[in-house]
């Protein structure tokens, strides 16, 4: 399994990855799931991918040996498209491809064409731009009120996202609440692994500045993760204890405040 989000924000686009991949319990691997083009001064392009290994391994290579080929015959390429857009489409050119040529042998072997992508980056002559890229090919856009995407496995860092994520933060804080979010998915599943694939990219630099992976042991993580646990601690404590407004203070109503059991 998989989880990777990409949050456009004001400033720029954060992007994480996890590298954990399984094929049963005692089949675990490390694979990077986040890929860059770059040219300095016209482009960033960033792609995160989770689903089918063979399956995304196959689109990367794709798109590679189109920038390759461009050389040579003048093929369109992430290297040479003019907007995000179209690098979008061609990417969902390159899935329906795999799929023509893979999904026949899977569905055969009763397996699943699995794939799903984050596109985010910039190209010279327009604003950041970040697209989420299913399986069939297609895919929408990031906006203001939906300024994340998620792919893998989303449910237990979605929560924080849905209440923290806005495009107005700084990318320090992007970056803090991505990572609250990997913490709570790395607690409840254990098909998600470290390390993490981190790249911030700033609006307008046209090229990457920052990327690092992060360990097990980094120590902001560390932090990170015990703050968010202790902060959750002292939230829950800070809230009243159940009350049942319909009943009046009584016998049953102090059994509720002492949070003893109920005599059968």
């Amino acid at each position: 399994m998989t989880y990777c989000v990409g949050l456009r924000l004001d400033n720029g686009i954060v992007f994480a990855s996890d590298t954990r991949t399984n094929a049963g319990f005692d089949n675990i691997a490390v694979f990077r799931k986040m890929h860059v083009w770059e040219r300095k001064g016209d482009r960033v392009i960033v792609l995160l991918s989770a689903g089918n290994l063979a399956v995304t391994q196959a689109v990367i290579s794709l798109l590679n040996e189109q920038i390759d080929a461009n050389a040579e015959n003048g093929e369109a390429s992430l290297l040479n498209v003019q907007t995000m857009f179209q690098a979008a489409r061609l990417i969902g050119e390159a899935v329906r491809e795999v799929r023509r040529v893979d999904g026949p042998a899977l569905e055969f072997n009763n397996g699943v064409f699995a794939a799903s992508f984050i596109l985010g980056g910039q190209i010279h002559g327009e604003p950041p731009r970040m697209f989420q890229i299913y399986a069939e090919g297609n895919f929408i856009e990031a906006t203001k009120d939906t300024p994340f995407f998620q792919i893998g496995e989303h449910k237990y860092g979605k929560p924080i996202l849905d209440r923290v994520a806005r495009p107005d933060m700084t990318m320090g804080e992007g970056t803090k609440v991505i990572l609250i979010s990997f913490d709570s998915t790395l607690r409840s599943n254990l098909s998600v692994g470290m390390p993490i694939d981190l790249l911030m990219y700033e609006r307008d630099s046209l090229e990457v500045t920052y990327q690092r992976r992060i360990g097990a042991s980094d120590p902001y993580f560390e932090m990170l993760s015990k703050g968010w646990s202790g902060a959750l601690r002292d939230a829950f404590k800070n809230i009243d204890n159940y009350r049942d407004p319909s009943v009046s203070v009584d016998d049953t109503q102090r059994v509720l405040a002492l949070d003893l059991p109920v005599a059968k």
